[in-house]
């Protein structure tokens, strides 16, 4: 089977559309059209069912989506198998991080390593934990550098490399400022900004509410960790942040009984995946960093 009309059928699949799908592999849109054609005139079936501007795969689309997956993930291991043979480091390496590891944690590494390597092609990608991990479940990324799921994934390999303690903040004149060691009702009184729903920030925080978690007042939110310490530092509400981000534009609010908050910051590859030379000496310069 052709394997570049397997990555566009995936394309357009994961996309939904044919114009996203040119744009992700780098085609034009007839070209993408064409390897689709292609490829439903060899399998003798049509693929997609196209209303409108709509996609949707068909019944023999959705049969074909997870084997053309792990087609092109074999055949992408294999090749990195293969190049690793040789020792040397080069090529590219696919890799996702947070915005704030992004900004705050590795900026010194991937310095050093585009320094060292300058040959590799780094394909780094800035997207939100959840959606790094899913991507590379999909094969879609080499490895990631993340906020860790608090919820094990079995495809995932997860290895911790910072620990990431977080404290209540609000504005150094709001209502709780100046409250020493306020109970979980204090906090309830006022709204919080939070990291959006679905979030692993987001469940880590609430889980440190425990049964109030449900009770609390969500005025706004959003998935960038400075905009959640602008708003909190001009007023809006109360909200958790890293103790690296903590400064005199916010105050620390203790609440008495409250557990501990702690993200755990690291890397992320896939389970059964191998590494790259280049991924592999990526993930190794950032444990010597940590």
């Amino acid at each position: 089977m052709d394997i570049a009309a397997l990555q566009a059928f995936l394309a357009v699949a994961e996309t939904g559309s044919f114009s996203k799908a040119a744009e992700r592999i780098y085609l034009t849109q007839p070209a993408i059209s064409k390897r689709i054609a292609a490829l439903e005139h060899k399998l003798g079936t049509s693929l997609f069912d196209r209303i409108g501007r709509k996609v949707q795969l068909t019944e023999a689309g959705r049969a074909l989506f997870d084997r053309s997956r792990a087609i092109l993930n074999e055949l992408e291991d294999a090749k990195r198998s293969l190049a690793n043979l040789s020792g040397e480091i080069r090529g590219a390496v696919s890799l996702a991080t947070s915005h704030h590891i992004g900004l705050h944690r590795i900026p010194q590494t991937l310095k050093r390593f585009h320094a060292r390597y300058p040959d590799v092609r780094l394909d780094l990608r800035f997207m939100d934990s959840e959606e790094a991990c899913h991507a590379v479940v999909r094969g879609d990324l080499e490895l990631a550098v993340v906020t860790l799921p608090p919820t094990p994934i079995p495809q995932l390999q997860c290895e911790l490399v910072w620990n990431d303690p977080l404290d209540i903040v609000v504005a150094p004149n709001h209502a709780l400022a100046d409250v020493r060691a306020g109970t979980m009702r204090t906090l309830l009184d006022h709204p919080a900004i939070l990291p959006g729903p679905g979030t692993y920030t987001r469940e880590i925080i609430l889980k440190a509410l425990g049964a109030a978690r449900g009770k609390i007042r969500v005025d706004m939110t959003t998935n960038y960790l400075e905009v959640l310490k602008m708003l909190a530092a001009i007023g809006l509400g109360w909200t958790a942040l890293p103790r690296t981000m903590i400064d005199d534009d916010l105050k620390v609010v203790q609440i008495k009984n409250m557990k501990t908050i702690q993200r755990s910051l690291g890397i992320v590859t896939h389970a059964k995946r191998t590494l790259s030379n280049a991924g592999d000496a990526i993930v190794r310069m950032i444990r010597a960093a940590a």
